[in-house]
């Protein structure tokens, strides 16, 4: 049985299914936080892989080579400042007010008919540098106002909004899930940011546009009396809020910076001075540190902001990063184990033999593990782990690991249920019943998803 389950295809594919059951079982029944979870069922699964022991934590004397410190290490080298800089640079911008300056624009600009696609815009642009519950947090408030002044269901205001938030946190770094799944997959961040948005755009305007209008004028819920008197502190001016360009264009540099030095290198002659300042420019970190220098002097110290304050704004928003990082380097354990077992390859040749679309099954893998246990980075990044060795075999170009990784992405979203988190923000901040929020927010979610894997699988027919 051990020899079975050890060598040959049909074992380790056993091996693989019984592995993902354990490991959603531990998370949703016994409640075991998700990365200590993943390096339980990762070590469980190598020792049942016959891997030795040396090879999974190494030696008294060497244990930097062990499969343990490579899985955390070879990813979270990569990510942690990315994920660490965009965390810094949309907490800086929320705090100067910046996402007030941008809804009031839009909503000035498209006059109350178009509120929603103004809600919607908010989201979409916002949502590029503040993690989904902190736009959630900060908009929400205008998102009252709107719904008072143009007297309608809160649901035609909220939806197009959570739309924009949702896109941009699971197909667009530096949000960690797609962050992470690049970094699995080695895939250059320009080239994510480019497949992400092609994929989004289209996957929001169904989605937060034509199903949030078709579902706001079904499901009629009055803006609650609690919820009134956020709405006139949000109508109200700030005393020096900063300008529409400066915010538009902090959120804008990082990513102008990453897709020149993703392009500059294919674009410009090699060896040239021109393309060396773009890869220099360009590198994830070194934008996104120039973006977050340039929001804590214009949006922070010019402004006002001291110094302390600033380091206990930064100290409050990397908190909630730690355990991000952790998941995300438990998850690239489990997937190095997957690989280094050979339980990846026998994924990969099951899946040819099947004549299943990689990108397909990556999706499918990625809706599962999103709808057993809610958690979108949990779903992103182990599904990143199955798939990996699979990939990394069929010699893909960068434009289609990057719709791979908008497949898992689009996956990882779908059917936002009473198991995630999300939901229960949804519910409560807009004044949905569960019923209401079923119909509405999980509806989006599914909608959302079903789409942006849609263009992705259509543009994968095309690169």
């Amino acid at each position: 049985m051990i020899h079975w389950l050890q060598t040959t295809t049909g074992g380790l594919l056993t091996l693989a299914a019984v592995s993902i059951a354990v490991l959603l079982v531990l998370i949703i029944k016994v409640k075991v936080e998700p990365f200590i979870a993943l390096i339980v069922v990762g070590l469980l699964t190598a020792l049942a892989a016959g891997l030795p022991v040396g090879t999974l934590v190494g030696t008294a004397q060497k244990t930097s080579d062990s499969l343990l410190e490579k899985g955390f290490g070879s990813i979270l080298g990569h990510i942690t400042a990315i994920i660490g800089l965009g965390t810094l640079l949309g907490s800086i911008l929320e705090k100067s007010g910046g996402a007030k300056v941008l809804t009031a624009a839009l909503l000035r600009s498209f006059g109350e008919k178009r509120a929603p696609l103004a809600m919607g815009l908010s989201g979409l642009i916002f949502g590029i540098p503040v993690f989904f519950d902190i736009g959630i947090f900060v908009l929400a408030p205008l998102v009252y106002a709107a719904a008072k002044q143009g007297g309608r269901s809160i649901v035609l205001y909220a939806m197009p909004l959570l739309a924009g938030l949702s896109i941009t946190h699971a197909f667009i770094p530096p949000h960690p899930g797609p962050v992470a799944a690049a970094g699995l997959l080695h895939v250059d961040l320009g080239w994510l940011i480019l497949m992400g948005t092609i994929c989004g755009i289209p996957a929001w305007f169904i989605g937060g546009i034509l199903y949030s209008t078709w579902i706001g004028k079904r499901v009629n819920v009055p803006l609650a009396e609690e919820f009134a008197k956020l709405a006139g502190d949000a109508e109200e001016e700030s005393e020096n809020p900063p300008s529409l360009g400066l915010v538009g264009g902090i959120i804008a540099i990082p990513l102008v910076l990453i897709l020149a030095g993703t392009f500059g290198s294919i674009l410009l002659p090699k060896n040239s001075s021109a393309a060396g300042v773009a890869a220099f420019l360009g590198t994830p970190a070194i934008a996104l540190t120039i973006a977050t220098l340039l929001a804590s002097w214009l949006l922070g110290r010019r402004r006002g902001m001291t110094g302390a304050q600033l380091g206990e704004l930064s100290a409050a928003a990397l908190r909630p990063v730690a355990m991000i990082l952790l998941v995300v380097g438990a998850g690239s354990f489990f997937g190095a184990v997957l690989s280094a077992t050979g339980i990846g390859q026998a994924v990969a040749g099951s899946l040819g033999d099947a004549g299943l679309p990689v990108i397909l099954a990556a999706y499918v893998i990625s809706c599962g593990m999103r709808i057993a246990q809610g958690s979108a980075t949990v779903a992103i990044v182990t599904t990143s782990g199955i798939v990996a060795p699979t990939v990394m075999q069929l010699h893909y170009s960068q434009a289609q690991l990057a719709l791979v990784v908008v497949a898992i992405s689009a996956g990882s979203i779908i059917a936002s249920h009473v198991n995630d988190g999300g939901f229960w923000i949804v519910s409560r901040y807009f004044g949905l019943t569960v019923p209401n929020t079923l119909k509405t927010w999980t509806a989006l979610e599914t909608v959302l998803s079903v789409s942006g894997f849609a263009v992705a699988a259509l543009a994968m027919l095309v690169v």
